[in-house]
């Protein structure tokens, strides 16, 4: 195991990388998973968990609330709840664990009391308005003066029973944050899209699915609305499959260096939106001049490391959202990939363009690599250092976030590394 680290420099590989590796539990099916069962009157046991640093920033903040979470072993958690949650005696810190903070903000309402939601200097510059416009709406006391958290609402011990709408444009996980809540609801709620955009959809699908395996009866009415009944959630056992954004890394460094890595579950079986990825990465060299990142947004790092080494430019559209997650990834990106050949990468609007230069492979070009405190910016260009000697990685512990593991996969594929402490 890493112990902390301040930097940490690649070693290309001589070699393919060859071997088996398991990915982690989904960071997005864990947090929801643990929200719904905390909802859910009894024992709950999830297993294929995640343990990362945004997984368990949300068991805290359920304990907060009178929530008893266990963790037997290091992929599973037991929750035991009486089917409400308590107002917290003191705020709930989130860090920047995006998903934990829009899905707690909407169950907060179904408290009977006050709950402050707060998280780092970070997640304090990502927008939060539409959710909390959106459970005024409903005659929610809710309030976040910057447009950001913290966030304070003072709950009524039910989510009421309205029609409710959200743009969905910005983040997928205000519509998801919305529909959790709905059963919680006096009566029926119907939750609304304002617009026909939404980000990633395929993460509302995801919760959708989860909240039925917990007892929910939720039914889409047409393309851009669903209705939710007041059903409650009921205690259940319930599976987390590994990680799709976690996959696309082990994929692509199978791919960049010609290798067989085997993760145990083959990639038609993932459900998630990011496992779309693979589509584009089993074409490299030759991937497409232009890829539509807005239903995968989480697997564009990935990909964009791979357009760096393509046999011509690839033009990522459909990123906007981009800019609002634990960084502004869309700069970061042209930023970093600039940093190591000047021009690799480019802005255009809200488009990334990747210039593609198969010849950096084999080359040196000694790198640091700011990583903005964004998990999936280190664990992406950590990816340049399969081909490129000299790429360093600066603050690699934020990993942590979602992947504490993944230097140890690498080094366990015959990946070498100097680290710096």
């Amino acid at each position: 195991m890493f112990t902390k680290l301040n930097a940490l420099t690649i070693i290309p590989p001589d070699h393919p990388l060859r071997g088996k590796v398991t990915p982690p539990g989904s960071k997005s099916i864990t947090n929801r998973a643990l929200l719904l069962a905390a909802l859910a009157r009894g024992t709950s046991r999830l297993t294929g968990a995640l343990k990362s640093k945004d997984t368990q920033l949300m068991a805290a903040a359920l304990r907060q609330m009178g929530v008893a979470v266990e963790e037997p072993d290091d992929t599973s958690f037991v929750v035991t709840s009486s089917g409400t949650l308590d107002a917290p005696a003191v705020p709930l810190m989130l860090g920047n664990a995006g998903t934990a903070v829009r899905f707690l903000t909407a169950a907060a309402a179904t408290v009977n009391g006050t709950v402050v939601i707060d998280g780092d200097e970070h997640m304090r510059k990502r927008p939060i308005a539409p959710l909390v416009d959106a459970l005024r709406s409903l005659g929610i006391d809710a309030a976040a003066p910057s447009g950001c958290p913290p966030v304070t609402v003072r709950g009524r011990g039910s989510f009421g029973g309205a029609r409710v709408e959200i743009d969905g444009g910005l983040s997928s996980q205000y519509v998801s944050a919305l529909l959790m809540a709905a059963p919680l609801g006096d009566g029926p709620v119907d939750v609304a899209l304002t617009g026909a955009e939404i980000g990633a959809r395929g993460y509302v699908e995801l919760t959708l699915a989860a909240m039925r395996a917990f007892g929910a009866n939720v039914a889409q009415t047409d393309e851009r609305s669903w209705r939710v009944e007041p059903t409650g959630y009921a205690a259940t056992d319930f599976h987390i499959e590994p990680d799709a954004s976690a996959a696309t890394y082990l994929w692509a460094a199978d791919v960049l260096t010609g290798g067989e890595i085997d993760l145990g579950v083959p990639m038609e079986a993932f459900t998630q939106p990011d496992a779309e990825a693979s589509r584009f990465i089993k074409m490299f060299p030759k991937l497409p001049p232009v890829i539509d990142g807005s239903q995968m947004q989480d697997a564009v790092p990935t990909l964009a490391v791979l357009a760096a080494f393509n046999e011509h430019p690839v033009r990522f559209v459909g990123i906007a959202n981009l800019r609002v997650k634990e960084c502004d990834r869309v700069a970061a990106l042209a930023a970093e990939l600039s940093r190591i050949r000047p021009g690799l990468a480019r802005e255009e609007g809200d488009d990334l363009v990747v210039a593609a230069d198969p010849a950096l492979a084999g080359q040196t070009l000694p790198t640091s690599i700011e990583t903005y405190a964004d998990h999936r910016i280190a664990m992406a260009l950590a990816l340049m250092g399969l081909r490129v000697g000299g790429i360093t990685i600066l603050d690699p512990d934020c990993v942590g976030k979602t992947y504490p593991g993944y230097w140890d996969a690498l080094a366990s594929l015959g990946v070498g590394f100097e680290r710096q402490g």
